[in-house]
């Protein structure tokens, strides 16, 4: 099914045509999936973040940045950048996760995907230039085994805390993005978007269906989808090293069924629009499929066709999903 030249020893199309990926199920949840998920947000939601900002670092297009650092939980100070507007309050708000490769700086999350945002862009445990810690692996190998031998202690669910705490952190510098819209109960609350893209994009599928503060989210190439059949896929990715370690202690396999962004995808009703790509060597298209497949809520589809993957055309997909993106937002973040 590949129609990129590639040098890989394995098809990052993975042998499957689009109607094939679209008929992909979640796998079934463990009996206790969503308890467990409930008690890790609602212990991150006791968390004080305390955030601190730093001085202005940059103004480009319409924003202004700043150094930012939070509170997460066990108590571990996070660092990342805020994203305000240059002029005016904020009307909409964000958290935009990141990828394996970590996050060095604000790159293209800014501009944001409305005018008039503010944004929190944080780095979540061990990665990027200001969230690594002692005893957590700042590289995507060693990161995703981490804790991996138990359903609390993996640090999977550690970072979808980070995206949470995040939230709380934006909403405490941003007060005015608390009252935001009426919700459908007549309470007026938070109306925040979410961003993510591969490692990003797994972790929000897991982070959204618990916390009512995001009307909507977007997640590109997403991660940690049908962690079983993930397993049977051959990859340059993270998930290469979980295939790996799966090896050597068969045992994980009961783990990992906890961090499935498909089965969470399952339990989010809130509009999603999900990017996956077609031929895909980081991250098996399947699994990126099955979150999609899985939402139970609105969803929109926009094919990619690769991810992770230098080729011609590939700054105007970039292009034409920053449109979609924020066509999207705009539809469900606008008063």
């Amino acid at each position: 099914m590949s129609v990129f030249e590639h040098g890989f020893p394995f098809d990052p199309a993975y042998g499957r045509s689009l109607d094939q990926l679209l008929a992909l199920p979640a796998p079934p949840a463990p009996p206790d999936f969503d308890a467990f998920w409930r008690a890790r947000y609602e212990a991150a939601r006791r968390v004080a973040t305390a955030p601190a900002v730093g001085p202005q670092e940059e103004e480009r297009e319409g924003f202004r940045t700043f150094g930012v650092s939070f509170t997460s939980v066990g108590g571990l100070r996070l660092g990342g950048w805020l994203v305000l507007p240059a002029e005016g309050p904020a009307e909409h708000g964000f958290v935009v996760g990141h990828g394996y490769g970590g996050r060095q700086d604000t790159g293209d999350a800014v501009p944001l995907p409305l005018p008039r945002s503010a944004a929190l862009l944080p780095c979540v445990r061990g990665l990027g230039a200001r969230s690594r810690r002692p005893g957590i692996p700042s590289e995507a190998d060693p990161h995703v085994l981490h804790g991996i031998e138990s359903r609390d202690t993996y640090v999977i669910g550690d970072c979808v805390a980070d995206l949470w705490c995040a939230a709380s952190a934006l909403l405490e510098l941003v007060p005015e993005l608390a009252h935001a819209v009426p919700g459908e109960d007549g309470v007026t609350g938070a109306r925040l978007g979410y961003v993510g893209e591969s490692l990003g994009g797994g972790l929000g599928a897991l982070a959204l269906p618990w916390d009512d503060r995001f009307a909507c989210g977007q997640l590109t190439v997403p991660t940690f989808g049908d962690q079983p059949l993930r397993l049977t896929l051959p990859s340059v990715g993270s998930g290469e090293a979980v295939r790996g370690h799966h090896r050597e202690h068969p045992e994980v396999a009961e783990v990992l069924p906890y961090f499935d962004a498909a089965t969470a995808a399952s339990r989010t009703r809130v509009p999603v629009l999900v990017a996956p790509a077609l031929f895909d060597p980081a991250v098996p298209p399947p699994g990126q499929f099955a979150v999609y497949n899985a939402l139970a809520g609105p969803r929109e589809l926009h094919v990619l066709p690769a991810g992770h993957f230098e080729h011609a055309g590939g700054e105007q997909e970039e292009k034409e999903l920053a449109a979609a993106r924020r066509r999207f937002f705009a539809e469900r973040l606008s008063a």
